[in-house]
């Protein structure tokens, strides 16, 4: 699973990665310790219901998936599992026709007994931005338009395998624009997709590594999460 992660990229350095453009989300702070129902920049193309013309922009959004149907969640739902991402009721609309990019610089994960829990932080060693594949939806809050989203999981594999069984799947550049095209995915579309995003995220899994990193992250409201030495390894 991901229960948390850390995003430290600037505005602009996520402009750049992902060739985005309008809806740039100026107001984004850098987290090292982003939790579920935290709001969180999302990457998506949408098309202009006037012109059709499609852009690909930055916008935020809250990361607990709640569509309009959900009213009363009795939790967070923050990851959707890959194996049934496009068949469960909860997750099937957003995938078949609302996938975004959720970028992070690296996620944690815990090992341990409870009450002597160890964090460690799973990253890309040259620092790389990461592209996790994830799906959003929107419904109407107090009268405003409010975006939420999840991350799509997979199997734990190489250094996150080693620590969790679970781990986002990671998307490699080269398939951005197929994983955010706007369009409706048929029952074959979707089991190609499905295919893509298994076989690059593991691509993308074999580049981490996992580093041990400060016990103060095992509560992640005691933490400022503005502090960068909370993904700073062990010595």
């Amino acid at each position: 699973m991901c229960g948390r992660f850390a995003n430290d990229a600037e505005t602009n350095e996520m402009i750049e990665q992902f060739v985005l453009e309008g809806n740039d989300y100026r107001d984004w702070q850098i987290s090292y310790s982003i939790a579920p129902t935290d709001t969180v920049p999302i990457v998506r193309e949408r098309a202009d219901r006037a012109s059709g013309e499609i852009y690909r922009g930055l916008e935020p959004a809250v990361w607990d998936f709640r569509p309009a149907f959900i009213t009363e969640p009795k939790r967070p739902n923050f990851n959707a599992r890959l194996e049934t991402v496009a068949t469960n009721g909860m997750w099937r609309s957003a995938f078949a026709g609302s996938r975004c990019i959720v970028p992070m610089r690296g996620y944690y994960e815990w090992t341990g007994e409870k009450g002597d829990k160890q964090p460690h932080y799973l990253h890309r060693p040259d620092g790389a931005l990461l592209a996790a594949a994830g799906i959003c939806t929107a419904r109407k809050v107090e009268g405003a338009w409010e975006v939420s989203t999840a991350i799509i999981t997979r199997e734990g594999v190489d250094a996150s395998g080693e620590v969790h069984d679970r781990m986002p799947a990671f998307l490699t550049e080269e398939v951005y624009g197929d994983w955010l095209e706007p369009v409706k995915l048929d029952a074959g579309r979707s089991e190609q997709t499905l295919a893509m995003l298994e076989r690059v995220s593991a691509e993308v899994a074999a580049t981490m590594i996992a580093d041990e990193v400060d016990r103060r992250l095992n509560s992640s409201r005691a933490v400022d999460p503005a502090d960068a030495s909370l993904i700073a390894p062990l010595a």
